[in-house]
């Protein structure tokens, strides 16, 4: 998982997972630039120069602070700057203000949105021109990774602005991967299972979700960041529009959505009982996942 000579950006990246990401492409030899707004998991005001306390005194290592949709061009500019270039991206940044539909507000909807969707957008939308520009002056393609989350696979209860970026997240990766797919620059997506803020902001609903979050607790994002590097790597140099996950020692691969049955219509009736058993359940994420991780 040799990584000697690229350079990332992470947002997202001054703790928890992404953090971790950010140590381990340094491990492997990457310079880094990390972008984070150092906020509250709810998006609210906290530690706003936490990035930049990260990454003193290491040499791999630069910061921006700052909300991703936002200070974008800022990251990309920077590693172009300070380290030559921008070779890996990684999407991690997130916030989470969790309601019941009908008791959501559209503030809340927005800055979630921003935060965990558009931001991813509007750096790639910076960062892609330079990462193919790379390709033609002949180096090795880079990678983008997405940190995605089952909420937007499988859904969960009061979560709607959270699963929705997620699961539009999954989207954006597919699409990136075909528009970067000539220049065979590859894009991933990773649901992760880790102890992090977004864990522990879990409220249990039921004594599924509650076995989730203890054992959620007890895995280290160390396994993610792995899973992340060989993505990067020119090891996964032909993995690309790919949605996995990775709790612990176990990584998955996702099916995506595909037609598993069909039925024609007649003018007389419609009538749906030969699909029935193929019917997705009706189940959280937190339920699905709630067996003992392997560490």
């Amino acid at each position: 998982m040799e990584l000697e000579g690229k350079v990332a950006i992470v947002s997202g990246g001054a703790r928890g997972i992404g953090l971790a990401i950010a140590e381990d492409f340094v491990a492997h030899g990457a310079s880094v630039i990390i972008v984070d707004s150092g906020v509250s998991i709810s998006g609210e005001p906290e530690r706003s120069r936490l990035a930049e306390e990260v990454v003193a005194g290491r040499k791999s290592m630069a910061a921006v602070c700052g909300d991703i949709a936002a200070a974008a061009t800022d990251a990309v500019e920077l590693a172009q700057k300070r380290f030559g270039g921008v070779h890996i991206v990684v999407n991690n940044a997130a916030i989470i203000r969790d309601a019941f539909i009908f008791k959501s507000d559209a503030e809340s909807w927005d800055a979630v949105i921003r935060t965990n969707l558009t931001g991813a957008q509007r750096l790639l939308a910076a960062a892609t021109p330079v990462m193919r520009d790379a390709v033609k002056a002949g180096r090795a393609p880079g990678a983008i990774v997405n940190i995605v989350s089952t909420a937007g696979l499988y859904g969960n209860f009061g979560q709607a602005a959270y699963a929705a970026a997620k699961a539009g997240l999954v989207g954006l990766t597919r699409v990136v991967a075909h528009d970067l797919a000539r220049s065979s620059i590859r894009c991933n997506a990773v649901a992760p299972f880790a102890a992090t803020r977004v864990t522990e902001s879990i409220k249990p609903a039921n004594e599924a979700q509650a076995a989730y979050k203890a054992k959620a607790l007890q895995v280290p994002a160390s396994y993610v960041a792995r899973l992340v590097s060989f993505l990067a790597s020119e090891r996964a140099a032909h993995v690309t529009g790919q949605l996995f996950g990775v709790r612990g020692r176990e990584v998955f691969v996702f099916s995506q959505p595909r037609p598993v049955q069909r039925i024609l219509q007649t003018e007389e009736a419609l009538d749906l009982k030969a699909l029935e058993p193929y019917f997705a359940e009706l189940v959280t994420d937190l339920e699905a996942f709630s067996s003992d991780p392997i560490l």
